[in-house]
């Protein structure tokens, strides 16, 4: 926030309930994911390879990027997940 950051979009495909001290918004690379962990996903990428058009999904993901910006809670706010994490570059297990 300080820096100008006011959302960060963190793609997954393994899922984490990671927050941080902005909206964090967590965008789904596959809809198993999405269904399993719909407290952590806030966004369902994965349609697109299920055959939803991509101009659907991206309008739909525009709409949404905007309500969070509009003041709407992602799940790591609704939640209260606050960290600072220093990710390693490489495969995390």
């Amino acid at each position: 926030a300080a820096s100008g950051c006011h959302m960060v979009l963190f793609t997954t495909g393994r899922g984490t309930p990671f927050g941080t001290f902005v909206p964090t918004m967590k965008i789904s690379t596959n809809s198993t994911l999405a269904k399993n962990k719909p407290g952590w996903i806030d966004f369902n990428a994965g349609v697109i390879v299920e055959n939803e058009p991509m101009e659907k999904t991206c309008e739909r993901f525009i709409e949404y990027v905007i309500k969070v910006a509009s003041g709407e809670f992602v799940n790591n706010e609704k939640k209260g997940y606050r960290e600072i994490a220093i990710f390693k570059t490489g495969v995390t297990l």
